[in-house]
């Protein structure tokens, strides 16, 4: 009698056990948090969606990503710590940022060091930046999974409208806490002020500082517009805003999984950046004709002898390494 109900028993549930393998799954196997410091309806938001849409489908949903943005999950200056230790799954972070954790990618900020679209899209869909997202990997344990779209930063100001450089004279202007940009902004003779972004656009609604300067999406995206009067043409920054992701994240997923997250942030990337490459021009018509900006394009001979200087400066301090790259990036145009 006992062996007859132990074998019920094992009956039963051989049958729960098949029942339950041929049921679809009910949640994802793995849970990726996604943050950003913008909107959703923001360049981030828009590129964190196409990646959640090739990430859920590329894995058939066994993983989930979530997206947080405005700060939900961290700020974009805590974000790449949090990585580190494993507190945050994923963060686009604006390349700027990541220099006091990993000082190279100070390369890809330097001013005018790409001399046109095609030149930058060679240097991160190349070798180099393949190296980049392994001596990454290596040195700081987190993931470069997409340099993603990039797209010049543009300077706006409340005070003046800027013809040459001589204009930038005194000028207050909002930095990120990254040494080239304050370099940079020195030598075009602003008065340069670190503000983490967090702080930014009440800075500049303020008064506390003049000005700043940021893709040119963004101007419109956090409506800039609203309280800085003149927008100048200056592209003398690449702003970039790569997807990473931590390490712990990457370890809890199959290495099939790890393929597909990857593919999906390539693919993400490499299809949002058609996607906003005519976007530049017509942003900037409205920031003049809806927006009410006063846009001038001024010359940029001096600005770009000045930031030829800040270039060679860097590259003599920061040593060896810091150099090669440059040398890349410079051969990857010819």
């Amino acid at each position: 009698m006992i062996r007859r109900t132990s074998l019920k028993i094992a009956a039963s549930a051989a049958l729960v056990g098949l029942m339950t393998s041929t049921l679809p799954a009910m949640a994802a196997d793995v849970t990726m948090n996604l943050g950003f410091g913008a909107p959703e309806e923001s360049l981030y938001g828009r590129f964190a969606k196409i990646f959640k849409e090739k990430a859920e489908a590329y894995t058939d949903g066994s993983v989930e990503v979530k997206m947080r943005c405005c700060n939900q999950i961290s700020t974009e200056d805590d974000a790449f710590k949090a990585m580190q230790l494993g507190t945050v799954d994923g963060y686009f972070i604006t390349a700027n940022n990541i220099s006091p954790h990993w000082p190279l990618i100070d390369v890809t900020v330097l001013p005018y060091i790409f001399q046109d679209r095609e030149h930058l899209e060679r240097v991160v869909d190349g070798p180099v930046g393949e190296m980049m997202k392994q001596k990454l990997q290596a040195e700081t344990s987190v993931h470069l999974l997409s340099f993603g779209p990039a797209l010049y930063r543009d300077f706006y100001n409340s005070v003046r409208p800027i013809n040459t450089m001589a204009d930038m004279e005194g000028l207050k202007v909002r930095t990120p806490k990254n040494e080239v940009m304050l370099a940079t902004f020195e030598a075009f003779g602003a008065n340069p002020v670190p503000l983490a972004w967090s702080e930014t656009p009440t800075a500049l609604q303020t008064g506390t500082v003049d000005g700043s300067d940021n893709g040119t999406s963004f101007i419109k995206d956090m409506k800039f517009y609203e309280f800085e009067p003149h927008l100048v043409i200056l592209e003398h920054f690449v702003a970039m805003a790569p997807l990473f992701a931590s390490d712990a994240f990457m370890k809890r997923l199959s290495d099939e999984q790890r393929e597909q997250i990857i593919r999906a942030a390539n693919d993400a990337g490499a299809e949002f950046r058609e996607q906003v490459q005519n976007e530049t021009e017509e942003v900037r018509t409205w920031l003049v004709e809806e927006g009410g900006m006063a846009m001038t394009r001024p010359d940029k001979t001096d600005f770009i002898a000045a930031a030829k200087k800040v270039q060679q400066e860097f590259a003599e301090a920061r040593g060896e390494d810091f150099i090669e790259l440059v040398d890349a990036i410079n051969k990857a145009a010819e």
